[in-house]
């Protein structure tokens, strides 16, 4: 793409993002065809926010999230810090369209890891973390069919970053733990609906934070201290409804519960 085309497809999105009127698709001119003219329409439209970065998401880091989007891998976006919302009052509903509920892993870095020439290891990543929480992301799209558009089109759309809500950080001595076999419980208004496993998310949630790692590296990005990662669902995404309650239960890791209204 050329510098203009990332500009229209970046403004169109983030006109998109503010109004109530989602895309069928960007225009033909303008739509990315491979994943890094998605990163580069993503940074454009994340410089015309002007919003404070808050850390990453990664989209459809389990076969359940790839169905969601009908994609066949991962896919990075970027969390906003006004997008970051507090347990303590209701949040409304009524401008997501995906309106769904997913529970994630989520990790604060304590150290940079900058691009360079070789991938990174899990090893070097999570030695560049410095903290572990329960989280929940409400994703949502600007696209009206995002099952359709691909996962270019959904990289600029940012990955799907929508509303995100993080837990406690968690006190336990979690990097004993094997990720990959704890169990997530999600209930809605107290009844038990469904879980999950770490391992549902790219084997391993720790896998699945290298995997950004590596991935920003591709594209001449990385991960800074600080930075806030969430993972993905470990769930497959949960329907949620205006006056639900919605839990999402780590076990000895803690959990999160967020109010929905319209």
């Amino acid at each position: 793409m050329t510098p203009e085309q990332i500009e229209l497809a970046a403004a169109i999105l983030w006109k998109a993002t503010t109004s109530t009127h989602p895309l069928a698709s960007l225009p033909e001119s303008a739509i990315p065809r491979t994943r890094a003219d998605g990163y580069a329409v993503q940074q454009a439209l994340a410089r015309l926010s002007g919003q404070q970065g808050y850390g990453w998401k990664i989209a459809s880091s389990s076969s359940a999230g790839q169905r969601h989007l009908n994609v066949d891998a991962p896919l990075a976006g970027r969390l906003f810090i006004n997008r970051v919302l507090p347990t303590t009052r209701p949040i409304s509903l009524n401008a997501n369209r995906m309106k769904v509920g997913e529970a994630e892993f989520a990790f604060r870095m304590a150290k940079d890891l900058p691009p360079r020439g070789e991938p990174y290891g899990v090893g070097d990543v999570m030695a560049s973390v410095g903290a572990l929480y329960p989280a929940i992301e409400l994703p949502d799209s600007r696209f009206i069919d995002y099952t359709k558009v691909g996962a270019p089109s959904l990289i600029a759309d940012n990955a799907c970053a929508h509303e995100f809500v993080l837990g406690d950080e968690v006190k336990i001595d979690w990097r004993s733990l094997d990720l990959s076999k704890h169990c997530v419980m999600v209930t809605r208004n107290g009844e038990s609906n469904c879980q999950g496993l770490g391992s549902n998310v790219l084997g391993d949630p720790r896998i699945a934070l290298t995997w950004l790692a590596n991935e920003l590296n591709t594209y001449g990005l990385m991960l800074r201290a600080s930075e806030t990662i969430t993972t993905g669902t470990c769930v497959v995404p949960f329907a949620l409804a205006a006056g639900d309650r919605f839990s999402t239960d780590f076990g000895a890791l803690g959990s999160v519960t967020i109010s929905l209204t319209d």
